[in-house]
């Protein structure tokens, strides 16, 4: 079995916390390890192979980093330029299966997902492996023990020819409304539509060669025009733009006519919205969750997240307050699914919150902007030791270094130096230039920039260890371009 973490979405519901460059599922939300790890993690058991993780080409090197921080390897990297849905996601996956030889069953799952007992998961898994062997295709429904309306439903119908245990689909249902969900509750045959899925890959491409031949068909050709170095695979852009935007279930599982439940009662939670994360973190005598630098006075059911100002909440009933650095997020509970279309709206208007946070992780280490104004900016770097940023220049600005700790090694034009703590040096206009880290420790050092324009497409490479092309991410005049 062959698990394929799908890791491309953007969480924009979870926002502000969650931005397009670093997405929920890097995000450590209910513990020590992000989503993305614990999905990994929960998976190191007999009998499962190592994962092929398919992302957003963006976010490669946040997966790379996640993945060498629980030691695990990969049978594959599937870097996508941009989100076509789940269908050609696991397309791609199975079609690089089966061309190396390797039919296995796929075990896919989103990596943003909580589940909190691993011995149901794994019971679960067993009894779908019976039915996936059969050439069945396996979606793991969640029991429906309460009306949700944020989930698709799966009504299921029993079928002698199936494994005990495991019943068959019977249709799919939208998000109902909350009259619907009750009656789907004490109707007692639905599921939750969890997004988890087993089946062989052979399986599943003949189910999509049927149903949808043009994404199969686009999906051929994509992979022949990809670029495979070592374990990955970085997906042809323009051939992948020709490819419909379409889901596994849409695709596939409502056409076909194997498609079967296996319960997953396991503590399951998409930690889709507020509400969600809310649910699955532990409470106070009033029902209310905090995390950072919080005091909560006379309010039930709330939810508050601070980093790093101080956040005072005094009589509020089932109210979400999100802080961050550059954006605050206030919202009822139960309207925290209107936090998808706030975030669309930030977008018409241009707003750069939406995409990433004021500190922005690079291959290389962070940087966090300070302090901003119209001819100027101060930032925080932090370098890895042994990291070093690419041989650049900017045509508009200036840039003062100084060194907080560790040592820097100081390209600039012809000469090359050493600075140490309190050491600073100037950057002029049109100066090639590079900042390494030599040392053992972290480099910290404090930039300030000067210029007529500062923003960070103002940047010519012209040697990058990361293989980031020149204009990786030009024309975006925000702080998410990579240094």
């Amino acid at each position: 079995m062959i698990p394929v973490i799908l890791s491309g979405g953007s969480g924009s519901r979870l926002w502000p916390l969650s931005r397009k460059q670093f997405p929920k599922q890097f995000l450590a939300l209910t513990g020590d390890q992000t989503l993305f790890q614990q999905t990994l993690s929960r998976l190191v058991f007999d009998g499962m192979q190592d994962p092929v993780v398919v992302c957003n080409k963006d976010h490669r090197f946040i997966v790379n980093e996640q993945l060498a921080a629980l030691n695990l390897d990969t049978h594959a990297i599937i870097m996508e330029p941009f989100g076509r849905n789940t269908a050609p996601a696991v397309a791609l996956t199975a079609m690089m299966l089966v061309a190396e030889g390797t039919d296995e069953l796929m075990l896919v799952l989103p990596a943003d997902h909580v589940i909190e007992d691993q011995k149901a998961l794994q019971r679960a898994l067993a009894l779908a492996t019976v039915a996936a062997e059969r050439g069945e295709m396996v979606l793991f429904g969640v029991p429906a023990k309460k009306p949700e309306t944020g989930y698709g439903y799966i009504k299921s119908t029993a079928d002698a020819l199936l494994p005990e245990g495991v019943s068959r689909v019977s249709h799919f249902v939208e998000k109902p409304d909350e009259k619907r969900a009750a009656e789907f509750v004490a109707d007692g045959g639905y599921f939750w539509n969890s997004g988890m899925f087993l089946f062989r890959a052979s399986r599943f491409l003949e189910e999509l060669k049927k149903h949808d031949p043009d994404i199969y068909d686009t999906c051929v050709l994509t992979l022949e025009r990809s670029k495979h170095e070592g374990e990955t695979i970085d997906i042809d852009e323009a051939t992948f733009a020709c490819c419909p935007d379409n889901s596994i279930d849409y695709a596939v599982m409502e056409k076909t006519q194997r498609a079967c439940v296996v319960p997953l009662d396991a503590g399951w939670n998409d930690v889709g919205c507020w509400a969600s994360l809310w649910a699955v973190h532990e409470k106070d005598s009033n029902g209310n969750v905090s995390k950072g630098d919080v005091v909560i006075q006379d309010s039930r059911n709330c939810m508050i997240h601070g980093n790093g100002k101080l956040v005072s909440v005094i009589g509020l009933d089932n109210i979400v307050v999100v802080e961050t650095k550059d954006a605050m997020m206030i919202a009822h509970k139960d309207k925290v699914q209107g936090v998808k279309q706030m975030v669309s709206t930030l977008n018409d208007q241009g707003r750069s919150e939406t995409q990433n946070h004021l500190e922005v992780y690079r291959p290389w280490g962070s940087y966090d902007s300070v302090d901003m104004g119209g001819r100027f900016q101060v930032k925080r770097i932090s370098v890895k030791p042994g990291a070093s940023l690419s041989l650049q220049m900017h045509h508009h600005r200036a840039e003062h270094w100084i060194v907080v700790s560790g040592t820097a090694q100081v390209t600039c034009d012809e000469n090359v130096f050493l600075l140490t703590e309190n050491q600073s040096t100037y950057i002029p206009i049109a100066s090639v230039h590079r900042l390494k880290n030599p040392g053992k420790i972290p480099l910290e050092i404090i930039e300030v920039q000067s210029g007529s324009y500062l923003g960070e497409d103002d940047i010519e490479r012209f040697e990058d260890i990361y293989g980031r092309s020149n204009n990786l991410e030009a024309g975006v005049k925000t702080q998410t371009i990579a240094r």
